[in-house]
């Protein structure tokens, strides 16, 4: 796929890292040395979108660039065009693509010549583009030249590399066991968008060696459950669980412990007693004198 002229319809949900695998696909390819563009079609204004993408010649309109502008398209010649949030582009813009695709020629605004390019389309997509079909919203016979071949994404909460991925984005720094746990068992709603803001800032006030689970921030949105006591590692030569850990950090406060691992108080009261943690001021119960 990396040096077939098809055109790639990406798929997954927001943040799955989509423009990420068109920039690996076309730096694998033999486009490398020629641009990749990316276009957001859902942040360009309506009114200014097919300027945008195919240019337009001098004073073709109110408001145009009196030296005329080349187009996105054409920047992106001999190269990549990465059309993001493809589904929200409009339907008269549509079959303007759909020439470009099957014919491979574009016609800047104004023009009467068309403009012949050479360039690989990959397009990507959070939404339902087949549902958009059926409701008229989008064209299907740009669906079906779009979807040459399809890729679909996984969620990060459903890969099976997320612990070599998060190493990668840390870089040179570590995590201690704990805070990988509690990573790990996150669903991560908004996929590596969410991850990366994550380490980032626990990279940030880390003071120490490892980022541990005092560095992590909240981890509220959709929650997932805590990851069984006997899964949980100890930190290294210390004999404690990273259950204990995270306890301690939380200064024995059993509900901050709760909401920071993500799970609920009285779960963890039950992965206390099976792991057989309690707590300093519970250990020692002063003698009956009655």
């Amino acid at each position: 796929l990396v040096n077939t002229p098809i055109s790639l319809l990406i798929t997954g949900e927001t943040g799955s890292g989509k423009e990420y695998f068109a920039k690996a696909v076309h730096k694998s390819s033999q486009r490398s040395n020629r641009p990749f563009v990316a276009v957001n079609c859902a942040a360009i204004p309506e009114h200014l979108i097919e300027s945008e993408l195919f240019g337009h010649l001098a004073g073709s309109f109110s408001g145009a660039s009196p030296k005329g502008k080349r187009g996105l398209v054409i920047e992106a010649d001999g190269g990549t065009l990465f059309l993001d949030e493809i589904g929200d582009m409009p339907l008269a813009l549509q079959a303007r693509l759909l020439r470009v695709l099957s014919e491979h020629e574009i016609l800047p605004v104004g023009a009467t010549r068309p403009v012949q390019v050479n360039i690989r389309v990959i397009a990507a997509t959070h939404a339902p583009l087949e549902q958009l079909v059926h409701t008229g919203r989008f064209r299907d016979d740009l669906y079906y030249r779009l979807k040459g071949a399809l890729i679909e994404l996984p969620p990060l909460r459903d890969r099976s590399d997320l612990s070599d991925m998060i190493s990668k984005l840390l870089g040179t720094r570590t995590l201690t066991p704990a805070a990988l746990h509690m990573l790990l068992a996150h669903p991560w709603p908004g996929n590596l968008r969410e991850l990366r803001n994550v380490l980032d800032y626990a990279a940030s006030i880390c003071t120490h060696g490892a980022i541990s689970t005092e560095d992590l921030p909240e981890l509220q949105a959709g929650r997932a459950a805590f990851y069984p006591i006997n899964t949980l590692d100890k930190e290294p030569n210390s004999g404690i669980s990273a259950l204990e850990i995270a306890l301690r950090a939380a200064q024995w406060d059993v509900s901050a412990a709760a909401r920071k691992l993500g799970t609920s108080r009285m779960t963890l009261y039950r992965q206390m007693k099976q792991a057989g943690v309690v707590a300093p001021h519970r250990k020692y119960k002063a003698p009956y004198n009655g």
